[in-house]
């Protein structure tokens, strides 16, 4: 019988794991037995079959068998050695860059060769680049493999091979009592979970002769989903930890005063929908709880949640503390700082700013007001959760466009106003709205508001998609704009990863479009500017001084400029649905009817018109939300490297969407049940990456 701590040990134990294999292996997050077995295929190779050389597709990965005609070295730009092969039914060439003597000879007419690779178009015929081969026996009936050929995630210096074999020799630690089974029958709550994770694990690793292929390589295999239901488990049971242990902690109860919230609704220019009001109440309620309140508040491009933030903001000061707003960007943070200073100041409320471009005799002040409650409301960017910024008595933290900020700086920032057994509510905004089988893995830990209303006397945006040999007839279009004294914003997107590019592809399109418009007011603002040239000119934009706006996608969030009725965004098709939606969302703020033209670079791929098409056909940002959800994957939608949304090893949001959701239902069970096997579970699936709780 094996030991039953087996899999705690470290990887050393294994045979042909020494310190630098060992050191190799950590990069990937493998220092235990265990960790081996939850280092998942990423994809799997069929080897199982030979491919008759007529029946290739383009970008197919297979192995195939056949007889070299010809072998020679080509001198082009780059030296390779080319062989062309037969089996009777076709043909293709098989092409090296790297190759020595050796091999030049090995591979001569006449030797016979096996290869596994990926087909491509070549410039004469299809061909495989630098295919895994073995050479055989002109005669010799070489068996194929009898399983799949799992293909894991790796690091340099780090072979399949190796892996393989390592995996071989952890497997045989594995059994019901090595990893023990930690779901209950009442946990199960998905005919996928019936499998114990012992059978699913050795399948997803060495999958039989007679697994269905296609299932595996889809990712839909019971044995697959019976792991993705437990890691979705495993999340979820850590996400109402962290939320449990922050309903451990006491807020200060903000019981504001209603005056102050009366004179600030007296002074807008607007009255409130229903739907803010309704998320307002929701609000008020929780930070006049003494457990901190963590809720989300999604709401559409133009919903008004900076209302919302405001009101809670005059709750919080009304009752003796103060309350912070971090916005992703400069320009961003510098609007809110502009909107609060107008409707806080005239009821007596001190409000200031902290970015990473003040200098350091203006960021000395605003340090010594933070710190001695001069400044009762705090805006800027993440510049706030550093180290020398003090807060006299934070109650209430406010997190514009979450998604562009990870769970660990949200919970740093509300650290900031831990006080000794204290802790600030935290209210979370998003304009990209969620679908709500993501908000519920992704956001576990807050409570969700919606506000899926817009304000009354908005006209939608009427969206065209045109290619940009149309430009001309574009650019005849925003000159009519001008002639109706209407503005226009013109938005060049990244052209490259690289920001000083995008700045220049915009400088060179405000050129071309003063050349082509001379009668208007162009202006150019983008990312490389300094916040001050910047606000100018937005400020300019915004009084009617500039008719025409060049910009990056810097104005992607925040400025509002109600005679802006035209928007047109070059290379539509390299964004997501999210941003081109939030772009969108710049115009149409008005009573006037709006147009965005969103121009593309033909030929678009079937993924970008199916995406262009869902902007033309719907303004509803959660529809749009979705759509880009299962087009593009929650990493992409999240921006998985900043939410702090786990890097899943099987789970996959969109394809598992039935296990979400049931997951919440099973995580009640499995902490009712079984509390004490919590930690073991998230240890299990997260090692100690989920521990939020302490950042």
């Amino acid at each position: 019988m094996i030991d039953k701590e087996a899999l705690s040990q470290p990887v050393t134990q294994l045979k042909g794991v020494g310190a630098k294999v060992a050191e190799r292996l950590q990069k990937i997050g493998i220092q235990h037995i265990q960790d081996l077995l939850f280092h998942l295929p990423l994809r799997y190779q069929d080897r199982t079959r030979l491919f008759p050389l007529g029946s290739l597709r383009l970008q197919q990965e297979c192995l195939i068998e056949g007889m070299i005609k010809l072998s020679q070295v080509k001198f082009g730009r780059r030296r390779s050695l080319l062989c062309h092969i037969e089996d009777g039914t076709g043909s293709l060439v098989l092409r090296f860059f790297h190759f020595s003597k050796v091999q030049q000879q090995q591979l001569a007419k006449g030797a016979r060769i096996r290869c596994f690779g990926e087909v491509r178009n070549g410039p004469s015929s299809l061909e495989m680049v630098h295919p895994e081969y073995q050479l055989i026996a002109a005669e010799g009936l070489v068996p194929v493999d009898t399983e799949l050929t799992p293909i894991y995630p790796t690091t340099e210096g780090l072979h399949q091979l190796s892996l393989r074999k390592l995996l071989k020799q952890a497997l045989a630690y594995l059994d019901n009592n090595t990893l023990p089974e930690l779901l209950t029958d009442h946990d199960r709550l998905h005919p996928v979970a019936n499998y114990s994770l012992t059978e699913a694990l050795c399948y997803v690793h060495q999958p039989p002769p007679d697994v269905d292929v296609h299932q595996l390589l889809e990712r839909t295999h019971p044995t697959q989903r019976r792991l993705a239901y437990e890691e979705l488990l495993a999340h979820q049971v850590s996400m109402r930890q962290l939320r449990q242990r922050t309903l451990h902690h006491k807020a200060p109860v903000l019981a504001g005063v209603d005056e102050h919230s009366q004179q600030f609704l007296a002074q807008l220019p607007f009255p409130l929908t229903t739907a803010q009001q309704r998320v307002i109440d929701e609000i008020l309620f929780d930070i006049r709880q003494p457990q901190p309140m963590q809720r989300l508040v999604q709401g559409d491009v133009g919903s008004g949640k900076t209302v919302v933030a405001a009101m809670a903001v005059v709750a919080a000061v009304s009752a003796g503390y103060q309350a912070v707003m971090m916005a992703p960007t400069e320009l961003l943070a510098e609007q809110h700082f502009q909107t609060f200073k107008t409707w806080l100041e005239p009821l007596g409320m001190n409000v200031g700013w902290c970015a990473g471009k003040q200098t350091a005799s203006e960021r000395k002040q605003v340090l010594a007001e933070l710190k001695s409650g001069e400044i009762r409301v705090a805006l800027g960017t993440h510049a706030l959760f550093q180290d020398e910024v003090i807060f006299n008595n934070l109650g209430l933290v406010v997190i514009d466009e979450q998604h562009r900020f990870g769970v660990h700086q949200r919970l740093a920032l509300r650290d900031k106003g831990r006080q000794l057994d204290h802790m600030p509510h935290q209210l979370v905004m998003t304009a990209t709205p969620i679908p709500r089988t993501l908000a519920m893995t992704a956001y576990a830990d807050l409570n969700v508001s919606v506000i899926d209303e817009l304000p009354p006397g908005r006209s939608p945006v009427t969206t065209v998609v045109m290619p940009d040999v149309r430009r001309d007839d574009i650019v005849a279009r925003v000159a009519v704009a001008g002639q109706e004294k209407r503005q226009v914003y013109w938005v060049c997107t990244l052209i490259e990863e690289s920001e000083h590019l995008q700045c220049q592809a915009a400088e060179d399109s405000a050129i071309a479009l003063q050349q082509a418009l001379p009668d208007l007011r162009i202006a150019l603002v983008h990312g490389r500017m300094k916040s001050a040239d910047k606000e100018l000119i937005m400020q300019q934009f915004k009084a009617g001084e500039i008719d025409l706006l060049v910009a990056t996608t810097v104005i992607e969030v925040g400025v509002d400029v109600p005679n802006a009725s035209l928007m047109v965004i070059e290379n539509a098709e390299r964004l997501g649905l999210a941003q081109l939606h939030q772009l969108r969302g710049r115009v149409g703020r008005g009573s006037v009817q709006s147009h965005c033209v969103l121009m593309y670079h033909p030929p678009l791929s079937d993924n970008g018109q199916a995406r262009l098409k869902c902007l033309r056909e719907t303004n509803d940002g959660f529809v749009i939300a979705q759509r880009d959800l299962e087009l593009r994957g929650p990493g992409e939608l999240l921006g998985t490297r900043q939410t702090g949304l786990p890097q899943f090893r099987v789970a996959d949001l969109v394809e598992d969407q039935d296990l979400v959701a049931v997951i919440q239902d099973a995580a009640d069970h499995f902490l009712q049940s079984t509390p004490e096997r919590a930690d073991a579970l998230i240890t299990r699936w997260f090692g100690h990456k989920i521990d939020f709780g302490q950042v």
